[in-house]
């Protein structure tokens, strides 16, 4: 059987009019029709447009699904899956879930009547206890952003089908390359393409793939309704993005390991989340379900304040402060001022970010490099108070 890697490389096609080896970007708003309501395939691009079409089709093979969709952003595609809930409609969400989607679900569709549960969804008791009646979708995100909780996909996709939900999980963090959930019995899979796919950090987007294709053509019918739509170029960028995944998540896992490794060791550090560490409590299942356990290192440190966390993220040389994640270059951020400003303090706390919390996305410089660099912020952490370390930075 052909790998992942050279199914990837030649499900891109060549452009039958000129064989160009890179999909071309069609940079146009609308077609020619031959007649009324004929044409090519193509009649306005917000509806349909071929460099968007074939990123979608590349999506729909990479996660193993019947129809893929792109979207402006992340958010835009989770909005379009949250409209195919109504008013009395219950989601059982991951509770160390995406800030903007916390402020989404409970700022703007809990107003229409929608009800979010949260619950710690590593494990799949909680999750089977959480479900009511009235629950429509069931919401992962595995691993979880900031904290790394893994989920079991396949057991939560059986509570969800006996119990007739949906169940979606957003595969941000460990892209196509190393996890497949519709493979493990999910419904829809859900990306920021501006992570791990586009992975240059040049783009906004979104994608959504579904397993099933009539679900697949509401989602699609939603996204040509509301316009949230990903314009040509920007599906161009995602593409070629795409093209380097699996190279890319090869090496963004080894090095990550290396620096968790490192991590676990520093006396500064109090906790590290890494699931390729046999210490973290989900390990076996990410073993399980991912075929690596991605490039995203979180970890806390043993001064657990807002005030050591921000010493130590604008401490660094290599790591640059910036919210994101999953480009080449080393990003440093603080969760609790941050990504997941929005979420109030005590759920923060209690889903497991503390004050103290630091996510790092690991890119593709040497790990020695990138290891050194912390080795110096945590040193400098450790053997002064933030406040004297802001006073030798400065």
């Amino acid at each position: 059987m052909m790998q992942a890697t050279t199914q990837l490389i030649h499900s891109i096609p060549v452009d039958p009019l000129t064989g160009a080896v890179s999909v071309p970007i069609y940079q146009t708003s609308t077609f020619v029709q031959e007649a009324p309501g004929v044409n090519k395939g193509y009649d306005y691009a917000r509806s349909g447009n071929p460099t968007r079409a074939t990123l979608e089709s590349i999506l729909a093979k990479l996660e193993g699904g019947e129809v893929g969709l792109a979207f402006s952003s992340g958010l835009a595609a989770i909005d379009a899956i949250a409209k195919l809930l109504q008013a009395g409609d219950e989601i059982v969400a991951v509770d160390d879930i995406y800030g903007g989607a916390y402020r989404l679900f409970t700022q703007v569709y809990q107003q229409f009547g929608i009800k979010i549960n949260f619950v710690d969804t590593s494990d799949p008791e909680k999750v089977f206890h959480a479900i009511t009646p009235k629950t429509k979708l069931i919401w992962l995100e595995t691993p979880t952003n900031p904290t790394l909780k893994i989920s079991d996909i396949e057991a939560i996709a059986k509570i969800a089908k006996a119990n007739n939900c949906l169940l979606c999980v957003d595969n941000t963090f460990a892209s196509p390359a190393l996890q497949k959930p519709l493979l493990l019995g999910a419904d829809i899979v859900v990306h920021s393409a501006t992570k791990y796919l586009g992975g240059h950090s040049d783009l906004i987007a979104g994608a959504v793939v579904t397993k099933d294709k009539a679900l697949g053509e509401k989602i699609k019918f939603i996204q040509n309704a509301c316009g949230a739509i990903l314009a040509p170029f920007d599906s161009w960028l995602v593409i070629r993005g795409i093209e380097t995944l699996h190279l890319r998540l090869r090496q963004h896992c080894a090095t990550a390991q290396e620096v968790a490794e490192f991590l676990e060791k520093h006396p500064a550090v109090d906790k590290v989340y890494y699931p390729g560490l046999k210490t973290h409590p989900n390990h076996e299942i990410a073993k399980k379900q991912s075929k690596g356990f991605g490039g995203i290192v979180s970890f806390s440190l043993k001064k657990d304040t807002i005030e050591a966390a921000g010493a130590f993220a604008t401490s660094t040389q290599l790591f640059k402060l910036a919210e994101s994640l999953g480009g080449i270059k080393s990003l440093v951020s603080h969760p609790a001022t941050m990504t997941h400003k929005s979420i109030p303090a005590e759920k923060r706390q209690a889903a497991g970010v503390s004050d103290s919390l630091i996510r790092l996305s690991i890119g593709l410089e040497e790990a020695e490099d990138l290891i050194q660099d912390l080795q110096t912020a945590l040193d400098a952490l450790h053997q002064h108070s933030p406040q004297a370390l802001e006073t030798v930075l400065a």
